[in-house]
């Protein structure tokens, strides 16, 4: 599976960069960046892995979840610790240190020390709960609307969202709004698909290599940034894949959501953004509607009825009958086919 995403993304890359003009073998690219970032991320990982490791920092898992993955348990975590700033510093690197990349880079490191201080606690702790989630959503919403205040100085026309066949949503000061929920949705999604091997990994790298893509005519600093996080995602599959040795834990995941979502704010991409994340936006809604459902038919005694088996809905597929590397597989050919959609109509 991993050798065919990579295989599949790296043939991608270069096509684009073909068909764009571009070299793939210089840094203004979609492949450099891709492979540079890749393959320094998985050097890394060998050294990291066992690191963390001998810090026991290992996974707790829940016990109310699929009973295929207790056998997980002390896997370590907070990979994203190591992946994500490698990832950040090469495309920092490569694009020059443009103010662009540093920006959506310090939004990008903001919600993975977000991620790092949850997973330090549940590690600490011992138990699922990390920081409260009041005071993980405040974190992230002060984030959220700094990036916005930047954005808003040095983007004041910024009030509107680019459509297809060239039209414009005027949303006038409401934009701003959408813009700190964009942020903070998209960061929650990404981290409610991080919860199988390879998972969020895969998907969100094909969705950042998409965007990218989608970005690099206009911004090709930004293309760069989200190649080499993209190539920062699949050097951290040579380590999640399944079976993993270790997992991102909210340390990555928030940062990825993050980074999709500054990136798609800048160039304003909202509505590629919208299709790119089309199994995050399934996975968040699969949680809402299995939530409202069992509240809505709670009983006398306040038990309701599950919509799903288990939420996200990764997990419902598992209960089923699917295997992981079934789930993974899928979710991995259908973030490529909107990625491909995306392509086409912008």
């Amino acid at each position: 599976m991993f050798l065919l995403l990579t295989i599949g993304m790296t043939i991608a890359s270069i096509g684009l960069d073909h068909f764009s003009g571009r070299v793939w073998s210089q840094s203004a690219s979609l492949t450099f960046p891709l492979w540079m970032s890749g393959l320094a991320t998985a050097g890394v990982g060998y050294w990291a892995v066992p690191f963390l490791r001998a810090l026991k920092a290992g996974q707790i898992i829940r016990e109310d979840g699929p009973q295929s993955h207790l056998k997980k348990a002390g896997t370590p975590t907070m990979g994203g610790a190591f992946f994500v700033p490698v990832a950040v510093a090469i495309a920092l690197y490569l694009s020059g240190f443009d103010s662009n990349v540093i920006a959506v880079s310090a939004l990008t490191m903001s919600y993975a020390a977000i991620g790092f201080l949850d997973d330090w606690q549940i590690i600490r702790r011992k138990s699922n709960k990390g920081i409260s989630p009041k005071t993980k959503m405040g974190l992230q919403i002060s984030f959220a609307v700094a990036f916005c205040l930047w954005l808003m100085v040095t983007n004041s026309s910024l009030t509107s969202i680019a459509l297809p066949f060239g039209l414009m949503l005027p949303l006038g000061a409401l934009f701003w709004v959408l813009a700190c929920f964009v942020l903070v949705a998209e960061s929650n999604a990404t981290n409610l698909t991080d919860g199988m091997d390879g998972l969020a990994g895969g998907t969100v790298a094909i969705a950042l290599l998409g965007l990218g893509a989608l970005v690099f005519s206009n911004h090709p600093e930004l293309g760069i940034f989200c190649s080499a996080l993209s190539g920062g995602c699949l050097g951290f599959l040579v380590h999640n894949r399944n079976p993993a040795k270790v997992f991102m834990g909210d340390t990555g995941s928030l940062a990825l959501g993050g980074a999709l979502a500054a990136v798609g704010l800048l160039t304003n991409s909202l509505f590629a953004l919208l299709i790119l994340s089309g199994l995050f936006f399934l996975e968040t809604l699969s949680v809402i509607a299995q939530v409202t459902y069992y509240k809505a038919t709670k009983d006398a005694n306040g038990v309701g009825k599950r919509l799903f088996k288990m939420s996200p809905f990764h997990n419902h597929l598992e209960l089923t009958g699917w295997t992981e590397t079934q789930v993974v597989g899928w979710f991995y050919a259908i973030a490529a086919l909107l990625a491909g959609f995306s392509l086409v109509i912008h």
